[in-house]
Parts: structure tokens; C-alpha cells; sequence
């Protein structure tokens, strides 16, 4: 009640059918209520929530709030060879509140190529830490998911957070907890080869 959580959306709407907060967080939506955008030159938006940041990687550094930057290359575990597909690219910051919906969706279609598990803090990523903590997304605990897309390499950067910390995807199940504090690195074949994986907007 204190977040004003819309339950009429979710396929659950008796929060008292969820056992956890990471249950109630990664709550299935009803089919109807995020229409998809079936033009394939749109990309849709891929997770309830509010665009903190958005623009221009300045070679490596990327706007965290007013007055802050930080590194690319440190966001991506100092992985300089990634960083070079996302020099002078476009960022985006989707800031998801206790309220929203906890799933991350495909903005188009993909081939995934790469996952790094990056180790970090659990600070909360809202408004007033984002302008006080320096280097904020490049020191919490990570998981960087990279695509191939038809509008060139895509990376989904998935940040844990004081509330949710635990990351999991649809390949690969739970990826943290447990945390081991070394950084992982999974990869997969392109496009139609044996063992790929192929993910489709939304």
C-alpha cells in the first residue's frame, strides 16, 4: 500500500500469494497490460520503471546523475575490448522502484554472444544515491548481458540493489546469489549455430 503497487496487473493479484520479496518483485503481468510494439524499427522499452538517464557515451564516460560520470570500461568489469563496441554509443538508465515489475524484457530481437557475473556492493540505486555515490553502477554487483542485434551489439546491463539481490536470466537460471566474489564469463555461438541462443522482443 505504501508504494502504491497497481496488484490488478499482476496475474496474482493477492499479495499474499508470494513467499518472498523477490517473489512479489519478479511477479508475472497479465498478457494485456504491456502491449508490445510489433514494428521491428521500434524499440520498446525493456522494463517497468522510470528513465533515470539517457544520451551519449562521451568515449568512456557515461552520465550517472548531474555533475557525475563514470567509466565504461569500469561498468563493464574493465572489459576494454567490449567497451569499444559502446564508445560514442547511447546509454539508458531504467531505475525500477520497490513498485514496479522486477523483469527485464528485450527491447528487439536478439542473438546472445556473452554474460560476465561482476561481484559488488548492494547499494540502492534511487534518485539520491545515484547523485551522491560515486561511480554507483560500476561498483554494484552485475550481470552484463550482450546481444547481437540487427541495429548493431546491444549490452543489458542488470544492477542488484539493496532490496533484490538476486539476478537470474531465462538461459541460465540463478546467477547470484550464491556470491563468490570473482568475476564469470559465459559465452555462446552466433546466429543459427548449434547451441545459440536466440531471444525475441519483448
Amino acid at each position: 500500500k505504501y508504494y502504491k503497487v497497481d496488484m490488478k496487473e499482476a496475474q496474482k493479484p493477492d499479495t499474499a500469494s508470494y513467499r518472498t520479496f523477490n517473489e512479489f518483485f519478479v511477479r508475472p503481468l497479465r498478457d494485456e497490460v504491456r502491449p508490445i510494439d510489433t514494428d521491428p524499427n521500434v524499440l520498446v522499452m525493456p522494463a517497468d520503471g522510470v528513465i533515470s538517464q539517457l544520451g551519449k557515451i562521451e568515449e568512456d564516460k557515461i552520465l550517472q546523475a548531474k555533475g557525475h560520470n563514470y567509466s565504461l570500461e569500469a561498468l563493464l568489469a574493465g572489459n576494454y575490448l567490449m567497451a569499444d563496441l559502446f564508445r560514442n554509443g547511447t546509454f539508458v538508465t531504467t531505475y525500477l522502484s520497490p513498485r514496479d515489475y522486477h523483469r527485464v524484457h528485450m527491447p528487439c530481437n536478439g542473438i546472445l554472444r556473452e554474460m560476465i557475473y561482476v561481484p559488488g556492493d548492494l547499494f540502492s540505486v534511487n534518485h539520491l544515491t545515484a547523485q551522491n555515490v560515486p561511480n554507483l553502477f560500476a561498483r554494484n554487483e552485475r550481470v552484463i548481458c550482450l546481444f547481437d542485434t540487427e541495429f548493431g551489439p546491444m549490452a543489458q546491463i542488470l544492477v542488484g540493489a539493496t532490496i533484490v539481490g538476486s539476478i537470474e536470466t531465462v538461459w541460465a537460471g540463478t546467477i547470484t546469489p550464491p556470491r563468490e566474489g570473482i568475476i564469470k564469463r559465459w559465452t555462446w555461438p552466433a546466429g543459427e549455430n548449434d547451441g545459440s541462443v536466440a531471444l525475441l522482443k519483448g
